[in-house]
C-alpha cells in the first residue's frame, strides 16, 4: 500500500461499496413492501446484500483485486473488530444457555408476579426494561414478554397496542443500557471507553426518559385485576444477577459472560433442566444467533476501510466540518449521522459500526469524552430503531399482535422521550465531564483512527 497516498482522491466515490449494499438491501425491502410480501426487509438478508458490496469494492477503481482485498482484510481483521466478534459470540452463548436452563421464563414470571395491579402498562414496561437490561437483547425481550403482555391485555380487556408498545419501549431501554448488549459493545469499542463508564453516562440520560414513560403508561393504565398464576424458581435468576453485578463492578466483559454462561450450566444441572448435551446445544444455538451479526461486523468494517483508505472518510469529514462550527454542532452531527444510518440499515448495532469511525473523528476535534460519544451513538441508534417500521423489533411486535407498526409507534413513548432527553443534554451542555470542562486533551493522535 506504499502508493496509496496518491489514490486518496476518490471523495464520495469511495463509498460506492457501501452505497451498493444499501441500495440492494433497502431497494429490495421497498420493492417487496410495494408487492405486499410478508416481512419485506427479510426477503434479501443483509448478509446477502453485503456480497453486492464486496463485488462493488472489487470492481471499483483501477487497483488490482489483491490490493483491495488486502485493504478489506486489514480493516475487517482489526483487533478491535475481532474482540467485538468474540464478545458477540460469548453474549450469544450466555443468552442461549440462560434460555435453555429456564432463566428467561423464571425472570419473566418473577416480574409478572409483582406487577402493581393498577399499573399494568407501566409494570409491563418496567419488566421489559429489567429483562432487556439483564439479557442485553431487545428482540429476546420482545419475544419473551410480548405474548404474555398481549395475553394480559386480552384478559384485562385493555389495549393490546399500548401493551406491546410498553414492551417495545422497555426492550429498547435495556438494549440501549445493558452492559452486555451488542449496541453497548459496538459503541464502547468504537468510542474507546469502558462499558461501566458508558453505562453511568447513559443512565443519567435514559433514566429520566424511562421515568417519564412510566408515568405516561401509568396514566393510561386501568384498575383491572390481573388473573393467572406465575410460578418461578429464584435460583434460575442467579446468572442474570451475577452478570449484572460483576459487569457493574468493572470486570472484563469476556470474564463476565463466561462466568454467566458457566453459572447457567451449573444451575441447569442442579435443577435438572439441562444435561451436558442440551447445555452444549443451547450454547450453540445462542452462538448461531449471533453469526449473522459477526459476519456483518467484519465485512462492513472492511468496506468502511475501503472508504477510509480511498479518501471517503476524509471527504465526508471535510464536508460535515464545513457545517459544524461548535462542540454542540458536532454532537448534533454525530447524533444525526447514526440516526440516519440506522434509518437506512434498520439495525442499531450496524449503524453504530458504520458511524463510529467518523463520529470519533469529530469527537477528537471537539474533545468530546469517549463515554459521551458512546452514549450518543447508542442512544440515537436505539431511539430510531424503536420507531422505524422496518426494524426487527417493530416487525416482531407487529407480528405478535397483528397490528400495524404505525399503530404501535403512536403509543411508543420511550424512544421519543429518549431522543428528547439526549437533545436537551446536547442543547444545554449537560453532563460534561470534569476533563471536558477543564479542556484536558482526551485523545491521543492515534486514537482518531479506528
Amino acid at each position: 500500500m506504499d502508493n496509496l497516498q496518491s489514490k486518496k482522491n476518490y471523495g464520495i466515490k469511495a463509498f460506492f461499496p457501501l452505497i451498493v449494499f444499501l441500495i440492494i438491501y433497502l431497494g429490495s425491502g421497498i420493492f417487496f413492501t410495494l408487492m405486499g410480501i410478508e416481512k419485506p426487509f427479510n426477503q434479501v438478508p443483509r448478509e446477502a446484500a453485503l456480497l453486492g458490496g464486496l463485488v462493488a469494492a472489487i470492481i471499483m477503481g483501477k487497483d488490482k483485486v489483491d490490493f483491495k482485498i488486502d485493504i478489506i482484510s486489514k480493516h475487517g481483521g482489526d483487533s478491535g473488530v475481532i474482540l467485538m466478534c468474540i464478545i458477540f459470540l460469548l453474549a450469544g452463548a450466555f443468552a442461549g444457555a440462560a434460555r435453555g436452563m429456564g432463566g428467561v421464563d423464571a425472570t419473566v414470571n418473577l416480574g409478572l408476579s409483582i406487577i402493581p395491579r393498577k399499573f399494568i402498562f407501566s409494570g409491563i414496561f418496567i419488566i421489559a426494561a429489567l429483562i432487556a437490561t439483564a439479557m442485553g437483547t431487545s428482540m429476546g425481550t420482545i419475544s419473551a414478554i410480548g405474548p404474555i403482555a398481549i395475553g394480559l391485555a386480552e384478559k384485562a380487556h385493555i389495549s393490546p397496542t399500548i401493551a406491546i408498545a410498553a414492551v417495545l419501549g422497555g426492550a429498547m431501554f435495556g438494549d440501549n443500557l445493558s452492559i452486555i448488549s451488542d449496541t453497548t459493545i459496538a459503541a464502547t469499542r468504537g468510542a474507546g471507553c469502558e462499558m461501566n463508564e458508558k453505562f453511568k453516562m447513559n443512565l443519567l440520560i435514559a433514566l429520566p426518559a424511562a421515568i417519564v414513560a412510566i408515568i405516561c403508561y401509568s396514566f393510561v393504565g386501568t384498575g383491572e385485576e390481573l388473573t393467572g398464576e406465575y410460578t418461578y424458581n429464584i435460583v434460575r435468576i442467579v446468572p442474570y444477577i451475577i452478570v449484572l453485578i460483576t459487569a457493574l463492578l468493572g470486570m472484563n466483559v469476556i470474564v463476565v459472560l463466561l462466568l454467566g454462561t458457566g453459572m447457567c450450566g451449573v444451575i441447569g444441572f442442579i435443577t435438572g433442566s439441562l444435561t451436558f448435551s442440551t447445555y452444549a446445544q443451547a450454547i450453540a444455538k445462542g452462538i448461531n444467533g449471533m453469526s449473522g451479526l459477526i459476519i456483518i461486523a467484519i465485512v462492513l468494517r472492511g468496506l468502511t476501510g475501503i472508504a477510509k483508505e480511498y479518501g471517503g472518510i476524509d471527504w465526508l469529514v471535510n464536508s460535515l466540518e464545513k457545517r459544524i462550527h461548535s462542540r454542540r454542532g458536532a454532537e448534533y452531527g454525530i447524533s444525526a449521522l447514526v440516526a440516519l444510518v440506522d434509518c437506512s440499515m434498520a439495525n442499531n448495532t450496524v449503524a453504530i459500526l458504520v458511524s463510529a469511525p467518523l463520529a470519533k473523528t469529530f469527537a477528537k476535534i471537539y474533545n468530546i469524552a469517549p463515554k459521551r460519544l458512546a452514549s450518543l451513538l447508542d442512544i440515537f441508534s436505539c431511539a430510531v430503531q424503536g420507531i422505524i417500521p422496518h426494524g426487527g423489533q417493530m416487525l416482531l411486535a407487529s407480528t405478535l399482535t397483528g397490528l400495524s407498526p404505525f399503530a404501535i409507534v403512536s403509543d411508543s413513548y420511550y424512544p421519543f422521550l429518549l431522543a428528547i432527553a439526549a437533545i436537551i443534554t446536547i442543547q444545554f451542555g449537560l453532563l460534561r465531564t470534569k476533563e471536558e470542562k477543564m479542556g484536558v486533551e482526551l485523545y491521543k493522535e492515534s486514537e482518531a483512527e479506528i
